[in-house]
């Protein structure tokens, strides 16, 4: 078994990334898949989101060639759902790593011999297109892309996609669009169903028929240090996610 390494992209705050990530993961581990969560973002939301300890061995050491895979993994409260934790010294990796011999590279090499031990690895980027978003997409196989249903979605996307067009190019040819997710949607909002409408129709099948509403429940769930399917499994979001985890399956 090789499992598929699939990266949550986009340079923009606030869009659902590491929610996404979190949340289907959880129903794919609720549907028996073995899934790890590797959080690559210093901001640590990812950790946090499912109760990881930040304070011992994380993706930093891994980095660094201080600990072990098997020291830095850790269980969640989910069965069948890891994490390889983050905390605010990734900061400091993007320093350390600018002379480095194949610095694209660096957490692909961490993260292709895990593969074989898992049926998914979540990459959960920071908010940039600066080194750690390009080694998330240089040890990925695809990518998924949330996006907001928001006036500025369109611009960032563009950036985004001209960047995975590079790394395909120099660093990662075999990188797939796993698929764009729209996220944080708003029925009652005309903008909403033009951003749908308009990525959509440049985009076709490369976009997530499944698409998340905004939710309460959603956003409270992290202070939790719980997935939505643990924090509240009928409210709205946690139906989204599940469909979600069942169209990725349903598609590979």
């Amino acid at each position: 078994m090789i499992g598929k390494a699939i990266v949550f992209a986009n340079q923009k705050g606030g869009v659902g990334k590491t929610t996404t990530a979190v949340n289907l993961g959880a129903y794919l581990a609720e549907a028996g898949k073995q899934v790890l969560l590797v959080d690559f973002d210093p901001q640590a939301n990812t950790s946090s989101s499912v109760g990881a300890d930040t304070q011992g061995p994380g993706v930093y050491d891994l980095l660094m060639g201080r600990c072990t895979p098997e020291e830095a993994i850790q269980e969640t409260s989910v069965p069948g759902l890891t994490i390889i934790p983050s905390n605010i010294h990734l900061t400091g990796a993007t320093v350390e790593l600018i002379d480095a011999k194949e610095r694209e590279y660096q957490l692909k090499r961490i993260v292709e011999p895990l593969r074989s031990r898992f049926d998914f690895v979540f990459i959960d980027c920071p908010p940039s297109l600066g080194l750690l978003t390009l080694n998330g997409l240089v040890a990925a196989d695809s990518v998924i892309i949330p996006l907001q249903c928001e006036y500025f979605a369109m611009e960032g996307l563009s950036k985004l996609m001209q960047t995975i067009r590079r790394v395909q190019e120099r660093l990662n040819p075999a990188l797939q669009i796993g698929g764009i997710l729209f996220t944080m949607y708003d029925a009652r909002t005309r903008l909403a169903h033009e951003v749908v409408e308009e990525v959509t129709g440049y985009f076709k099948q490369k976009v997530f028929r499944t698409i998340i509403p905004r939710n309460v429940r959603l956003s409270e769930a992290p202070s939790f240090a719980r997935p939505i399917n643990q924090y509240d499994p009928q409210c709205i979001g946690a139906v989204s996610y599940k469909r979600l985890a069942e169209e990725v399956l349903a598609h590979g």
